[in-house]
């Protein structure tokens, strides 16, 4: 790659020819593909910005001029022009650069956005504070699109931008969802060539202002051209709910013609107000099999770079692939069942149900806030929803769960996808804050099953309740094997008895019921009984769980959700509210981000390892006066790796890291 081994940061574009930069496009292209087809990642939205984002950084001076990407998922590019293109291979990886905009990676990342929807208030924000800085030489560039314009929050910055019209602003659109193909040309750019100038701006001023002196007529005149020009306007150009917002519109370009993008966004530039600049693109260009299958490579895991098809085949369900199959016989048997997703149909499973019950399924795009309401809406007429969602991104809709769904008593049911550690796309996708909100509303019930048998007993009884929210979580693996209950203890499964003593109560309840298991199996070894339940439903806590916690000598709570307020902390409370002073250790995620990485290397790091748990439990069994059949010092046997090939931990290797 000749041409882009010379590229360190953006100035380097400068010195390059059309000829040139279109070469350095296809060298671009071929690293998104040889490269994401190792790591996995966004590949088709980058492979779509390509030219545009060469042309951005031609035009505008980073990291003088801030460009934040919307979602950061489409920063790839920037990231590659950027000095990063010779580590773009450990895209991803531990230790390795991230899959969206990163701070400390470079001077050139403004912001670690990566949940939709937000580019236009941060913009907005930094803009203003350029301003009342004195520093009116510098423009922010908003670069959205992909799905984020169907966010409510992309929609909120415009109608405070539309009031600042001296703000140095540019907003990207970059519309690779359909083409306007009878506005990409000549016109629109002689049309944009005009709107931009700042002498078209000061004609129209005084124009109006001279018309409006008119006797008589005068107002009526400007309000009649206003009307023409605006019907005018509506013929030529689609979008112009920009500029009836007030808000300079231009485009749209061709988003891969980077002269084009290059005249516009320079217009855009010198306009001095905040113009939005529309570019059509095409998701996956350059790449056959993303083309054709835009949804699929939107992100995808590691393929065949020749091909695109996937690397290894999936030889057992995911729970994704296990809830999609559930809900659509649910769905079968309970008609009143509607679904809703937010942009996200095939990701979440909800797909086979659509096309089972196509009139039963709301994509609202992405705007969860408005789906948890809608849902509540639905619910109030007897139906009863799922709303299915990626349990990073319902944090966006708490305050809608809190006071339209549980304060209205609501029989809305949140199933949440990508629960727990999620792995490579790092602190803002791990699912660990759903239990820790959940817990804070008021009759909010949620289950983490455990195994597939599990799954259906909780969907089968959360759409049966009709006056309380309920939530179902679980993770982004394959499912495990069926755990079976070896006893009852109330409506608790327990899942585990030492056969003699059990001084340890374990808690175990999702994907970490297996870990519970093993870390039973380890302490065993050691001479300590413990017995592990699986609660289910683990919120609000069971009072049966609280009375299992009496007379023990150690009470642990294993999670992959935040310690703070997880099942644990509720547990301790519930313990202490009950009079039980039993000491408690809680396994779990610590309050703070947590860092890309496999799956299995974040639990290692954040020691959620069965062999970290037990050692823990032993020293503090032996701290509290218990004492076992093996001195709690030996050294512990290692007896292979700890997770099969799928990152499920093995209930019978339990004492290995992997």
């Amino acid at each position: 790659m000749p041409l882009l081994s010379k590229i360190k940061s953006p100035d380097d574009l400068r010195r390059l020819n059309q000829q040139q930069l279109a070469a350095l496009a296809r060298e671009i292209r071929r690293l998104l593909i040889s490269s994401v087809s190792k790591t996995g990642g966004h590949l088709g939205p980058n492979l779509g910005v390509v030219e545009l984002t060469l042309a951005i950084h031609r035009v505008f001076d980073s990291p003088r001029d801030p460009i934040i990407f919307d979602t950061g998922h489409q920063s790839y590019v920037h990231k590659i022009i950027t000095g990063r293109a010779e580590r773009f291979g450990t895209l991803r990886q531990e230790g390795g650069l991230s899959g969206y905009p990163s701070r400390d990676e470079s001077e050139h990342d403004w912001v670690e956005n990566s949940h939709a929807s937000t580019s236009l208030s941060w913009a907005e924000g930094m803009a203003k504070g350029f301003r009342l800085r004195g520093e009116t030489d510098r423009t922010v560039v908003a670069v959205i699109g992909d799905g984020a314009l169907t966010g409510g929050m992309a929609w909120e910055a415009p109608n405070n931008i539309a009031v600042e019209p001296d703000l140095k602003l540019v907003v990207v659109v970059n519309d690779n969802g359909r083409s306007y193909a009878e506005t990409v040309g000549g016109l629109s750019q002689q049309l944009a060539g005009l709107r931009t100038n700042p002498r078209y701006k000061e004609a129209s001023n005084w124009f109006n202002r001279s018309v409006n002196r008119i006797p008589l007529v005068g107002r009526q005149t400007v309000e009649f051209l206003s009307a023409m020009r605006s019907a005018a306007r509506g013929l030529l150009v689609p979008q112009v709910m920009f500029s009836d917002l007030g808000i300079k519109y231009i485009g749209p370009f061709d988003g891969h013609d980077i002269a084009a993008m290059e005249r516009a966004l320079g217009q855009a530039k010198h306009y001095g107000g905040p113009v939005i600049v529309h570019a059509i693109t095409r998701k996956g260009k350059g790449f056959l099999a993303a083309e054709r299958d835009g949804e699929r490579f939107h992100a995808v895991g590691a393929f065949n770079e020749a091909t695109g098809e996937p690397k290894s085949a999936s030889l057992q369900a995911t729970w994704t692939d296990a809830f999609a199959q559930e809900l659509v016989e649910l769905g079968e048997s309970h008609p009143e069942v509607v679904a809703l997703t937010a942009a996200m149909l095939q990701p979440t499973g909800l797909a086979r149900f659509a096309a089972a019950y196509p009139d039963r399924v709301f994509d609202v795009g992405i705007a969860e806030q408005h789906a948890v309401v809608s849902a509540a809406g639905l619910a109030t007429t007897g139906l009863h929803p799922v709303f299915v969602v990626y349990s990073t991104f319902l944090n966006r809709a708490f305050d809608q769960m809190l006071m339209d769904v549980a304060l209205h008593k609501s029989g809305v049911t949140f199933v949440l996808d990508r629960s727990g550690i999620t792995g490579p796309d790092g602190a803002t996708h791990h699912g660990v804050w759903d239990v820790s909100l959940a817990a804070l509303v008021p009759g909010l019930r949620l289950a983490a099953p455990r195994d597939r048998l599990r799954l259906h007993q909780s969907l089968l009884e959360a759409v049966q309740v009709d006056d309380a929210p309920t939530m179902v979580r679980y993770s982004k693996n394959r499912v495990p094997d069926e755990i079976e209950a070896v006893s009852r203890l109330g409506s608790l499964d327990v899942i585990w008895r030492s056969a003699g003593a059990a001084p340890v109560l374990l808690v175990g309840y999702g994907e970490m019921a297996t870990t519970a298991l093993a870390v039973a199996k380890a302490l065993e070894r050691q001479g300590i009984g413990s017995i592990v339940v699986d609660p289910v439903w683990a919120l609000p806590v069971n009072p049966e769980l609280v009375a299992a916690t009496r007379g023990r000598a150690l009470v642990v709570s294993i999670e992959d959700n935040l310690v703070v307020g997880g099942l644990g902390s509720c547990l301790e409370l519930a313990m202490d509210a009950a009079g039980i002073e039993v000491p408690t250790r809680q396994f779990g995620v610590p309050h703070e981000f947590v860092a890309p990485g496999t799956r299995t290397q974040v639990l290692q790091r954040l020691g959620l390892t069965p062999k970290a748990i037990a050692a823990s439990i032993v020293g503090t069994y032996v701290g509290l006066g218990g004492v076992g059949d093996k001195s709690p010092l030996d050294q512990l046997v290692e007896e292979g790796p700890s997770t099969d090939q799928n990152g499920h931990d093995k209930v019978t290797l339990p004492l290995t890291d992997g």
